[in-house]
């Protein structure tokens, strides 16, 4: 098997991952997956497209993550993976899309209006 390589976003974050068949080793930014991601929740969330398939140790990948935070960061990774895996083998597409790992989460953080605290907060109203 060659290298493939996908792209996953979310929120701010970018994802971009490069999968040859390995021991299942992952490396992000030049770090282990428990080094950069030390709660085993976003661990989790990783691994998930890789077990729902049975192929946890079957691949390695690599990681370069850039932007947004550690949540952001690891849903990125998510999408990223599942893209991988369909172009490894196209049967794996509808069990990854019925559980949700292809679909992009295109929600963006709202931005901030001139003369409001926040998007959409306003400041305290007085009559007198």
């Amino acid at each position: 098997m060659e290298m493939v390589n996908a792209l996953g976003r979310r929120k701010s974050a970018v994802a971009r991952i490069f999968v040859t068949e390995g021991t299942g080793k992952i490396t992000i930014n030049n770090k282990d997956l428990q080094d950069y991601f030390p709660s085993s929740i976003l661990q989790y969330v990783v691994k998930q497209p890789l077990a729902k398939l049975d192929v946890v140790e079957k691949y390695d990948i690599k990681v370069n993550l850039d932007g947004g935070g550690f949540t952001g960061q690891s849903q990125a990774l998510r999408l990223a993976i599942a893209r991988a895996l369909v172009k490894i083998n196209a049967d794996d597409k509808k069990a990854l899309r019925s559980e949700g790992f292809l679909t992009r989460d295109a929600r963006e953080v709202e931005r901030k209006k001139p003369g409001q605290p926040k998007a959409r907060r306003r400041f305290q109203f007085s009559k007198r």
